[in-house]
């Protein structure tokens, strides 16, 4: 079954102001989980900052574009990683092993398998 692991963590832990390596390190970590997984990870990707979003809105059947991705959350989504797994508790065992800059999230979600 494929999954996608939502990574959520807040950004500021990212992007640290004192000139400190802690990104490169993390993507060095992410690099080598990636190396790990090997033909179970079938994509994913880091997501640049939520200042670079753009979300568009319906409402009332009217699309509005926004800038921002409007969490109301301390955790943005930073990136993701699509998995094939056995079942839930593989990809379970897969996301405790997910690199994180500190405190943080992994959401575990199944994909829709739409018949064509």
């Amino acid at each position: 079954m494929q999954y996608a692991m939502l990574i959520y963590e807040q950004e500021a832990a990212l992007e640290p102001d004192d000139g400190s390596t802690a990104l490169s390190e993390l993507v060095a970590r992410h690099m080598a989980f990636s190396r790990d997984l090997g033909p179970t990870r079938i994509g994913g990707a880091g997501l640049k900052s939520t200042v670079s979003a753009t979300t568009v809105r319906t409402q009332g059947g009217a699309k509005t574009v926004h800038d921002g991705p409007f969490a109301e959350t301390k955790e943005q989504l930073g990136g993701l990683y699509l998995i094939d797994a056995a079942n839930l508790d593989a990809a379970i065992a897969i996301a405790r092993n997910v690199p994180l800059a500190g405190d943080g999230a992994i959401e575990i979600r199944p994909l829709l398998v739409v018949a064509h």
